[in-house]
């Protein structure tokens, strides 16, 4: 097969770090805080700026709190774990790679009394119709290593007695998240609006900020993870008092992005650009012998990370090792041609792609990527089949 003409003009389609906005420049931290206090009028300033256009872009309702934390997704959703379960039983919910990793921190780990574990194969989701909200439900929206994300929030019902707590760091910015169904939310800044890493966000649902008056965990509490104080609520972290010194390079990064996103029309034209991506992909599989979408169903096909596997019979034939390296050699090829950067499939996932689709991709980019997929597929699949 004939080596394709044209390049993508950018080729980072990393799930996370996620790609910069298109046009981005170092020049947009020039007037960054650096060498301030992020407690210094100014700083403090920069960091409510980030809580008050992160609300405006997602639509957060006004009664609900947004604060500005430590350790990206992953430390904002441990913070909502340690602060707020053991109230009542768990349903922890998981269809994918990080999902797994709450299944361990809830069971084996806070060891949650009357917690349980619904848990599905890569691809699926697990049986929504059998949550129980009369206990907590942890869950993701968008499974980031699966590609499989949640339709909608109907199965969540208004009058639950527990929690939801959703991890939405690959959703959020992309999706429309219904925000009278989800009490704890959170997400990274460099997965879909492409921010530098290190730094979470937490939303909290006035239930959510109720129990963290009216309930105190069994365990010992990190001073990261402190929501409250005293028996109050924390209510200097939802103005931009972070319990840590936060980067004001990744907090002007941020803004920049925010206010890229509202520039374009807010989220619903975020999510029409993701959406735009994931059709220039369904379209290049829909004609593709050798790949299928990870995710079994159309509804459920994430339009941010977006996975794919390899269906050729003699790919399928071959053990998982031989499976794994012949992806990683496939993303190695595009990588080595400027074509694709980081696109093999997550570690622990079945082998195959996983190619970024949120709103700071352009669709052209991906219109591009895909004759140079099939290019690689055919130059290595050669050597396997002989052809």
């Amino acid at each position: 097969m004939q080596k394709p003409a044209i390049k993508p003009a950018n080729p980072c389609f990393s799930s996370g770090p996620c790609p910069k906005r298109p046009g981005w420049e170092p020049a947009v931290l020039a007037k960054a805080l650096v060498g301030r206090s992020h407690r210094s009028k100014p700083g403090a300033a920069r960091l409510k700026a980030a809580i008050d256009e992160t609300r405006a872009v997602l639509g957060v309702p006004a009664d609900y709190r947004i604060g500005i934390v430590a350790g990206s997704d992953t430390g904002a959703v441990e913070m909502a774990l340690w602060s707020l379960l053991g109230a009542r039983g768990v349903d922890v919910l998981a269809w994918e790679s990080f999902g797994s990793e709450w299944v361990t921190d809830i069971l084996d780990v806070l060891k949650v009394p009357n917690a349980r574990k619904m848990v599905s194969a890569y691809g699926e989701l697990p049986d929504l119709t059998q949550v129980d909200f009369n206990n907590d439900v942890v869950f993701v929206w968008n499974g980031t290593t699966s590609g499989v994300k949640l339709p909608n929030g109907d199965w969540i019902p208004d009058d639950r007695a527990g929690l939801t707590i959703c991890d939405a760091t690959s959703a959020a910015f992309a999706m429309p998240l219904p925000w009278s169904k989800l009490d704890v939310t959170t997400f990274s800044w460099q997965k879909v609006l492409g921010g530098e890493g290190a730094h979470g966000v937490i939303i909290l649902s006035p239930r959510a900020a109720e129990r963290l008056v009216t309930y105190t965990p069994p365990w010992p509490m990190p001073k990261l993870f402190r929501l409250a104080k005293k028996g109050k609520l924390d209510e200097a972290v939802f103005e931009g008092a972070t319990i840590n010194t936060p980067s004001m390079l990744c907090v002007e990064d941020y803004l920049d992005a925010l206010r890229w996103a509202a520039g374009l029309g807010g989220l619903d034209a975020l999510c029409k650009r993701s959406q735009a991506n994931l059709a220039v992909l369904d379209a290049w599989v829909a004609k593709t012998p050798w790949v299928e979408f990870l995710a079994a169903k159309p509804a459920e096909r994430s339009n941010t990370s977006i996975c794919l596997k390899v269906v050729a019979d003699w790919f399928l034939a071959l053990s998982e090792d031989a499976q794994a390296d012949f992806t990683k050699k496939l993303s190695a090829l595009l990588e080595a041609e400027g074509v694709a950067y980081d696109i093999n499939g997550y570690r622990n996932a079945p082998p195959g792609l996983r190619i970024w689709g949120g709103a700071t991709v352009e669709a052209s980019d991906l219109a591009a990527l895909t004759p140079w997929l099939d290019w690689a597929y055919a130059e290595l699949a050669a050597k396997h089949t002989g052809a």
